[in-house]
């Protein structure tokens, strides 16, 4: 006589589904409650209907001033300044912070040391303190020369060659190459090792490893980035009127030296427009990283 051995689950009748409480099913689902939320919303719109009330309706804000500067010429022509060299600065910086990032991930020992040197120095110095050195660079060298060392030369006097304006956008790239150069790093590093070892085994030329495969994937973490980064640039050209170059913080500095009757005016005509400024970076902010992120999970 033979036996037949049943598997688990084979043959044997169906389990019983476990049953539920009549009670259970009749009960009403109730929605979590989340009084601290109640509260702290009650809390920041008692505050901003408070400071909408101050602003709106306390005289010492002078609207019909802020209103008179708001578009005033001088005013427009430190936009002009401002957006200026901004716009300069953040190319300049972007692609000598690519060069610095390569030279910082370069096995050649002098490359790396001298890129990382430079990235501690200019991280290391307030940008005030690097703009007002430029600005007195002609104390130190006079003259630039030009020609073939040892042999003739050309002079020229520091100060005919570089404006006050120069000297402001050379002290903002030099300053932001060394953040944008830890960014543009992050980026590339972030790259899968496997897209090299595949490029590699394809046998495609390093640089167009770097330049078509490598380059466009570290550009979705690196544009958005920078992108935010240029926000800290437009806010760090205000300290270009401390080397007597008249952006659009210095105009405003200037008229409200001039009339201090209006210097809560000025400062708000000055708010304003920063907040304005930075409040497109952020709009094209958005569409970068969207641009970027299409294809990901998620991403809108």
């Amino acid at each position: 006589m033979t036996t037949a051995s049943l598997s688990p689950g084979v043959g044997a009748p169906p389990a019983a589904e476990p049953r539920v409480p009549q009670a259970a099913l009749e009960r009403r689902v109730r929605r979590l409650r989340h009084p601290w939320q109640w509260v702290a919303t009650a809390v920041v719109l008692l505050l901003a209907l408070n400071f909408g009330q101050t602003l709106f309706t306390n005289p010492a804000w002078e609207w019909n001033r802020v209103g008179h500067w708001l578009l005033n010429p001088a005013v427009l022509t430190g936009i002009t300044v401002t957006l200026e060299a901004t716009a300069i600065s953040a190319v300049v910086s972007f692609l000598g912070g690519v060069v610095v990032a390569l030279a910082r991930l370069s096995s050649n020992r002098v490359l790396s040391g001298a890129a990382w040197l430079y990235i501690w120095v200019f991280r290391s110095l307030p940008l005030i303190l690097v703009l007002v050195f430029l600005y007195n660079l002609s104390s130190l060298f006079p003259t630039i020369a030009v020609g073939v060392p040892f042999g003739p030369q050309l002079e020229v006097p520091t100060s005919n060659v570089l404006s006050d304006l120069t000297l402001g956008v050379v002290g903002l790239s030099l300053a932001e190459i060394a953040y944008a150069a830890e960014i543009v790093r992050a980026g590339l590093v972030s790259v899968d090792l496997g897209q090299h070892e595949a490029a590699k085994a394809l046998g495609i030329p390093r640089r167009r490893q770097f330049t078509r495969i490598v380059l466009p994937q570290a550009l979705r973490s690196i544009v958005p980035a920078y992108v935010n980064q240029i926000v800290g640039l437009l806010k760090s050209s205000s300290l270009l009127f401390y080397v007597s170059v008249l952006d659009l913080f210095g105009v405003l500095q200037n008229i409200g030296s001039t009339y201090p009757s209006d210097i809560i005016p000025t400062l708000v005509v000055a708010s304003i427009w920063y907040l304005v400024f930075t409040s497109l970076i952020g709009l094209v902010q958005h569409f970068v990283e969207r641009f970027y992120n299409r294809g990901l999970k998620g991403a809108r």
